[in-house]
């Protein structure tokens, strides 16, 4: 069987790099043993090729994940929503308030 084209092999491999971002975990199994019959690699080499693209996948995952999560962020602090964060320090503060109130203590100015 004749060698792939190398200059082929890594535009391929770059596009597929993009891809593998969006893939679901069995369609990433289903290449990586697709790509183990094409390339005749031996049993060890498949799974440190499965394992490497499931350590990539799982990190692609993890920054797309950071990213909405950030974008969310912005997005609702730009359009003035409060948060769940924001809420709970709004209770704890008046809770804070009402114990001070209570208490006839002067409340704690921030």
């Amino acid at each position: 069987m004749p060698m792939p084209d190398v200059s082929e092999f890594f535009r391929k491999a770059i596009i597929t790099g993009v891809g593998l971002g969006l893939m679901a975990k069995d369609e990433m199994e289903s290449f990586a043993r697709e790509m183990e019959k094409k390339f005749e690699m031996s049993e060890k080499d498949g799974k440190k090729f499965l394992d490497d693209l499931q350590e990539r996948y799982e990190k692609a995952q993890k920054k797309l994940e950071d990213r909405v999560e950030k974008t969310v962020r912005e997005f609702l602090k730009d359009a003035d929503i409060v948060t769940h964060e924001d809420l709970k320090a709004l209770k704890k503060e008046i809770r804070e308030l009402k114990k001070a109130v209570s208490e006839g203590a002067p409340a704690d100015d921030d």
